[in-house]
C-alpha cells in the first residue's frame, strides 16, 4: 500500500465489541489494516459491551472472529501482535471503568495519541453514549466519532440525534458510516468520470434517458425481525445507502478531492432532490415473511421498494433516477446502470427501440467491473447489428491482493480524520426530509415471490422501459 497515509497513534473504543458486525468485519479489518502496514505502531482496540467478560475471554473471542472472517492468513506472530493490543470492560462495570481502561491503553502508547469511538451498536443506544462520552471526557478535540446506521427514523429524529451528538462532538469529528461508500468500485466511478474525457461531456440530461441503482439480496430477513420491523427497506437501504450514492454519481465536479469539497457538491444534490412522491414509490413483502420468527402476523413492513427520484437542477431536470433494492430476490447484486439517449436519426434497418443498447453499468460488488453495451455490426454482406459489450475488470487489469474492503477503507479514513465518504449531518437530515411524504403515506403493498424481481408494480414503474437485465441473459449471437 505504497504511498499511503499512517494514522496518528489510537485508542479504539469499540462498543459493541461482542456483536456480528464487530466479528465479521470490525476486529478482522483491524488485523487486516495492520497487516497490510496501515495503522500506527502504537494503538490499542477497548472492547465493551453488555457480556461480563474479562480481557482474556475477549482475546478468545475476537480470536475465533479472526480466524473465520480474515481474509489475510493468522499467523502465529501476526495474532500474538494483535491480542496484545486488545482489552474490554463490560458496560456493567460503568463509565469510571471505560474512562480508566482508556487512560491505561494511553498510557501505554503515549499521552498524544488520539480516541476514535466505534458505536457499532442498535441506534437506540446512539444518545446515551455519546451522552456518557461527554459526561466522562472522553470526546475532547482530540477525539472522534463513528456511528452505523439508520441515522434516526424520519426527520425529526436525525434533527434529535444530531443535536446530542452536535452536544458533545464538532460534527467534523462525527463519521456517519455507509459502507456503500467505502467500495472500490463506487470510488472508480469519480475517477472514470472526472479523470477521462470520454464520459464527463455526456454525463447530463442532454445525453443521458435514465439512471438505475439496483441493489437487491437474495438474503431473507434472518434472525433480524426485531430490526427490520421497526426499520422496513426504505429506511434501512433508501434513505441510508442509495440516496446517499445517487448524490455521489449526480453532483458536480467538485473543486478538489478534499473532504469539504465533496460533501459541498453532494449536499447541493440532495438539496435539489424533490419531495418524493408516494405515487412514485412501490412497496413489496416477500410471500413466506408473515411467518418469520418474530413478525408480526399482519405486519405493514416492507421488504421491497422501487422507487422514482427527480433532481431539480441544471444538469439532471427531467432525468428519473430509478432505486430499487429487495429481499429474497432473484440475485444478489449493486449495479449503477446510466442509459443513454438514442441518435437523433434512425438510419439503420433492424434498429429496435428501447433495447437498452447504449448503456454504462458499474458492478459495485468486490471485485468490480465497468460494462460499456452497444450496437455493432454483425459480420456479413448486410448492415445488420447486433449487441456489444465491452467490459473492464478490476482484478484482470489492477493487483488487487491489497484492495481494502469497505469498511477498512472508512476505518482508515477515519482514523485519518478524512470525511470524504461520510455524510454531514446536513445531508442526513435532508434525505429525510425529502422521504417525509413517503414515510406518512406508505402507500399499498405488492405481494412478491420469493426468488423473483420483485412486484409487477416495480416494472410498471419505469415502463417504457426495463430494469436492467442479468448479465447470464445478456443476447448471444
Amino acid at each position: 500500500m505504497g504511498g499511503a497515509a499512517i494514522p496518528d497513534p489510537h485508542v479504539v473504543v469499540l462498543f459493541g465489541a461482542t456483536g456480528d458486525l464487530a466479528a465479521r468485519k470490525l476486529l478482522p479489518g483491524f488485523f487486516h489494516l495492520e497487516g497490510a502496514g496501515l495503522l500506527p505502531p502504537g494503538y490499542k482496540i477497548v472492547g465493551t459491551a453488555a457480556e461480563d467478560w474479562d480481557d482474556e475471554k475477549f482475546v478468545e473471542h475476537a480470536h475465533k472472529a479472526i480466524d473465520e472472517f480474515s481474509r489475510t492468513d493468522v499467523t502465529d506472530d501476526a495474532w500474538k501482535q494483535f491480542a496484545g493490543r486488545l482489552s474490554y470492560v463490560p458496560i456493567s462495570a460503568g463509565p469510571p471503568a471505560l474512562d480508566e481502561a482508556v487512560k491505561r491503553a494511553r498510557q501505554e502508547i503515549g499521552p498524544q495519541s488520539r480516541l476514535l469511538h466505534y458505536l457499532a451498536v442498535p441506534p437506540a443506544a446512539f444518545e446515551s453514549i455519546v451522552e456518557t462520552l461527554g459526561e466522562v471526557g472522553l470526546n475532547g478535540p482530540d477525539s472522534r466519532v463513528i456511528l452505523e446506521k439508520p441515522f434516526g427514523h424520519d426527520y425529526e429524529s436525525a434533527v434529535e440525534l444530531n443535536n446530542t451528538l452536535h452536544a458533545a462532538f464538532d460534527d467534523s469529528q462525527i463519521f456517519r458510516i455507509d459502507h456503500f461508500l467505502g467500495k472500490e468500485a463506487v470510488q472508480n466511478i469519480l475517477a472514470m468520470r472526472f479523470a477521462n474525457g470520454l464520459y464527463e461531456p455526456l454525463w447530463n440530461r442532454n445525453n443521458i434517458e435514465f439512471v438505475q441503482i439496483d441493489v437487491p439480496e437474495t438474503l431473507s430477513i434472518g434472525h433480524r425481525a426485531g430490526f427490520y420491523e421497526g426499520t422496513g427497506a426504505y429506511r434501512d437501504m433508501v434513505v441510508t445507502h442509495l440516496l446517499q450514492l445517487l448524490s455521489y454519481i449526480a453532483m458536480e465536479p467538485p473543486a478538489a478531492l478534499s473532504a469539504k469539497a465533496l460533501r459541498e457538491e453532494k449536499n447541493k444534490v440532495m438539496q435539489a432532490y424533490r419531495m418524493i412522491d408516494p405515487k412514485k414509490v412501490v412497496r413489496g413483502q416477500y410471500e413466506g415473511y408473515l411467518s418469520e420468527d418474530g413478525v408480526a402476523p399482519e405486519s405493514d413492513t416492507e421488504t421491497f421498494v422501487a422507487v422514482e427520484v427527480e433532481i431539480d437542477n441544471w444538469r439532471w431536470a427531467g432525468v428519473p433516477f430509478y432505486l430499487r433494492t429487495g429481499k429474497c430476490m432473484a440475485e444478489s447484486r449493486h449495479m449503477v446502470t446510466l442509459d443513454f439517449r438514442e441518435p437523433a436519426m434512425r438510419m439503420f434497418p433492424n434498429e429496435v427501440q428501447h433495447q437498452g443498447a447504449n448503456q454504462l453499468v458499474f458492478e459495485l460488488s468486490e471485485p468490480g467491473s465497468v460494462t460499456a453495451d452497444f450496437q455493432a455490426k454483425v459480420p456479413g454482406p448486410t448492415m445488420e447489428l447486433g449487441p456489444a459489450r465491452m467490459v473492464f475488470q478490476y482484478d484482470q487489469s489492477f493487483q488487487t491482493e491489497n484492495q481494502l474492503e469497505a469498511y477498512e477503507r472508512l476505518i482508515h479514513d477515519a482514523m485519518l480524520g478524512d470525511g470524504t465518504l461520510f455524510t454531514s449531518a446536513e445531508g442526513i437530515e435532508r434525505l429525510w426530509a425529502v422521504s417525509a411524504d413517503v414515510l406518512e403515506h406508505p402507500g399499498a403493498m405488492h405481494p412478491y415471490p420469493q426468488g423473483s424481481w420483485g412486484p409487477q408494480a416495480a416494472m410498471d414503474l419505469v415502463a417504457p422501459n426495463t430494469w436492467r437485465l442479468p448479465e447470464a441473459e445478456f443476447p448471444p449471437r
